[in-house]
């Protein structure tokens, strides 16, 4: 059963190298500098074949958001630029939560035994939030990011919170975040020159996600008050 579990877990990491390796053919590298030189670029891309862009993005976002890869958030912004705010939150939105539910499953099934081991400490300390504040503990944890995203994902999976709710609590947490990187990004993508940074929508971008963590803070305390 073990060695089961070892070469599913290859085949998915197999899997996830392959696409990230095909469509990284397609679009820029996702770094802050590659996406400023190829903005013209994404956008002809985009323009030219908007179908399969967004299917390409999605794949690359999920397989960056399932596995502990950094560049998620540059793709968020990248999206902005491609696809707008509304269609750019929508696919960062399915293709984080795809990606992040392919991480729980991992972790329930592939990596329960791993993740027992060696995250005891932090499994302890969310199967106890789970079970004093349910659900809004795991939305707690989406807006106030104390642990690492790829941690929280796989450690969840090892508790006995249900994949459904796990889905739609951190689609709703993590919905602000990803709306305002989207919206940097499709500031970022109308900029005619260096003065154009401080534009009034990409500050209001970037105060929103600043002011992310402090607002998270405050409803959690409220929460806690109310059930109290």
């Amino acid at each position: 059963m073990r060695a089961r579990r070892i070469l599913a877990l290859l085949m998915v990491l197999a899997v996830a190298a392959l696409a990230v390796a095909a469509v990284s053919r397609h679009l820029p590298a996702p770094s802050l500098a590659g996406l400023k030189s190829h903005m013209r670029a994404l956008e002809a891309f985009g323009a030219a074949h908007p179908v399969r862009a967004a299917g390409l993005f999605v794949v690359l976002c999920t397989a960056f958001s399932a596995l502990p890869l950094p560049g998620a958030e540059l793709l968020a912004v990248a999206a902005g630029t491609l696809f707008g705010l509304l269609e750019g939150t929508a696919l960062v939105a399915f293709s984080v939560t795809l990606g992040s539910c392919g991480a729980f499953l991992i972790g329930r099934f592939l990596l329960r035994g791993a993740v027992q081991r060696h995250l005891r400490s932090r499994l302890t300390a969310l199967a106890r939030g789970l079970e004093r504040e349910g659900a809004f503990y795991l939305f707690a944890l989406r807006m106030i990011p104390a642990i690492p995203f790829f941690v929280v994902n796989v450690a969840m999976g090892a508790t006995p919170l249900r994949l459904a709710t796990f889905a739609w609590v951190s689609a709703i947490g993590m919905l602000p975040a990803i709306a305002a990187y989207v919206n940097a990004g499709r500031m970022l993508g109308q900029l005619r020159s260096v003065s154009g940074i401080l534009s009034p929508g990409l500050l209001v971008s970037f105060a929103v996600l600043g002011l992310l963590p402090l607002a998270a803070r405050r409803l959690v305390l409220a929460w806690r008050r109310r059930r109290s």
